[in-house]
């Protein structure tokens, strides 16, 4: 790489890592913990690249965009942060940053995106006008710091302000409608209606002309359009090819994965291809494990009232959410956390009473006889294809297969030994693998051995 690189973080570890990383890369690097001093650079005419974190202690690195792009159109600004919800993501492409990541982020995707940031240094960017965002949407259920829900929200963010439509697929409660009503709330519809509509608005034949009469030019959601007979379909097909004067944009929910409903029958293969314009899939709960802890802060946050003190969990009610399937997804985990922040005894809620809680909600066993039916080959590709599909019609990141390869290895070992009673000759024996393989990626992995008794 040839270019001088702008680095913005308060963190002192940051800076040193990526100064070194891109200096070794052939950059040359400035580096700062505060705004002021990059916004000096930048006046300055210096800087290829411009590296910023969001939350500095001297202002927020998102609202400096409008400026940096006013006074250096062209000058690609890469967006890091912390705050790892969709409204970072959404703020960022809103303010036209040039890339965004979540932290913690991958270092080498880091450098990839910052070369190609500096092949396209130059070129003209109009300056940006941003638009006033509703504070009190800032406190969206939908967080998350996993890859897959980070590029779910890139998506987002990319397709907000276009008029595709855009088909939202996923599970019983995992934010299908809040995603709608974020692309909604933040595009350029947002001071039009939103209007949701179900198979019974539309069961006469002037259902649809009613409904185009009340979006007005605005969002049209399609609550589980996959249960929607045939003869509603259709009207809904000829609805999206005559929308009028001022149609709207329309969106589309479901439980199911409408490409395989529409291979079966279930789905009119003409309306499949009208709404998938972008397709969305929201994971299930247990297929992100890592969000549930920062889930859980966040719902227990909501919940404090003058009448209740601030809870946390501790590491055992934590564990014990982790383990659940969570059959009921984000909804059911916000449940749980409303009731726990009212009839804790303690400001720090126990795992008696993670348990406790748990024990009132429904069996996950339909979930497991589901499993129990599926190949591991099946199940993997299934979640690839997912993976695939967040990314819309660009690709994953570079660097995939090592990287699912990372993901992959941990949590096998972890059940390993667990299924093991922590005994690493009979580990290492289960696995196919040399004891001292077994070693070795035992602390590369930073994975901790315990004893206990053998799954059943």
């Amino acid at each position: 790489m040839d270019g001088t690189v702008l680095v913005a973080d308060d963190d002192r570890t940051i800076r040193t890592v990526l100064t070194q990383a891109l200096t070794r890369a052939g950059c040359k690097v400035h580096a700062t913990s505060s705004l002021t001093t990059l916004m000096r650079w930048v006046s300055e005419g210096k800087g290829d690249v411009v590296i910023s974190d969001v939350v500095m202690p001297d202002g927020n690195g998102l609202e400096m965009l409008p400026k940096i792009a006013q006074d250096r159109p062209g000058l690609p600004v890469i967006v890091i942060s912390a705050q790892n919800t969709i409204m970072t993501a959404i703020k960022a492409a809103e303010a036209e940053a040039y890339d965004y990541l979540p932290k913690p982020f991958d270092l080498p995707d880091l450098m990839k995106r910052t070369a190609r940031a500096l092949e396209r240094s130059g070129t003209a960017r109009r300056p940006v006008q941003t638009t006033e965002i509703d504070a009190e949407r800032d406190d969206l259920p939908l967080v998350g710091r996993t890859p897959v829900m980070q590029a779910l929200y890139r998506v987002v963010a990319r397709v907000m302000n276009t008029d595709l439509p855009v088909l939202i697929w996923g599970e019983s409660g995992t934010g299908k409608s809040l995603i709608a009503k974020a692309i909604h709330d933040f595009s350029d519809r947002r001071s039009l209606p939103f209007v949701t509509v179900t198979a019974s608005e539309l069961q006469d034949i002037e259902g649809p002309a009613r409904v185009l009469a009340r979006v007005r030019g605005g969002t049209l959601l399609i609550d589980e359009i996959g249960d929607i007979p045939q003869e509603i379909q259709a009207r809904i097909a000829r609805m999206m090819d005559t929308p009028g004067d001022n149609g709207p944009r329309f969106l589309a929910t479901s439980q199911t994965d409408l490409a395989a409903a529409m291979k079966s029958g279930g789905l009119r293969r003409d309306l499949y291809y009208r709404l998938s314009g972008a397709t969305l899939h929201v994971p299930a709960l247990r297929d992100r494990i890592e969000d549930i802890n920062l889930l859980s802060v966040h719902f227990l946050e909501r919940a404090e009232t003058g009448n209740t003190m601030p809870r946390v969990l501790s590491d055992g009610a934590s564990k014990v959410f982790a383990n659940y399937q969570w059959p009921g997804n984000v909804r059911q985990l916000e449940h749980a956390m409303r009731q726990l922040a009212l009839t804790s005894r303690a400001a720090e809620i126990s795992q008696s009473e993670a348990e406790l809680v748990l024990g009132n909600q429904p069996d996950p066993e339909p979930l497991r006889a589901h499993a129990n039916t599926e190949k591991l080959g099946a199940s993997v590709e299934r979640h690839l294809r997912r993976y695939f599909d967040q990314h819309g019609s660009m690709l994953p990141p570079p660097g995939l297969y090592a990287r699912i390869l990372r993901e992959i290895e941990a949590p096998l070992i972890e059940i390993a030994l667990s299924a093991t009673a922590g005994n690493q000759a009979k580990c290492a024996d289960l696995l196919g693998i040399n004891r001292n393989t077994l070693r070795k990626k035992i602390t590369d992995l930073d994975i901790e051995v315990t004893r206990g008794r053998k799954m059943m």
